[in-house]
């Protein structure tokens, strides 16, 4: 080797002064925050608990009443959506 080849080695840059090197790094530590972000989001605001109870077959006219009442909303706008009509004030219970 010759004192010029020596020169060009030794007078390379850093690792770190190249962009290449931050793009790809920055890559999986963005996902790294993300999770700590959605890990903080699913601590503090926890999905609220379903109650379990079976329908008891004694009330099964007062549940599916109860049941009807409920999915009043989502079936207005299940029809809303398949129809384009809004529903009138009179139609609601």
């Amino acid at each position: 080797m010759n004192t010029s080849t020596l020169r060009a080695l030794s007078s390379t840059k850093p690792w770190w002064s190249f962009g290449m090197v931050w793009m790809i790094i920055a890559g999986p530590a963005l996902v790294v925050v993300a999770a700590f972000i959605t890990l903080y989001l699913a601590i503090t605001i926890p999905d609220p608990v379903l109650p379990t109870e079976a329908l008891n077959p004694r009330n099964a006219i007062e549940n599916q009443t109860k049941l009807e009442e409920a999915m009043a909303p989502a079936m207005q706008a299940r029809n809303h959506a398949a129809t384009g009509v809004v529903p009138n004030k009179q139609d609601k219970k």
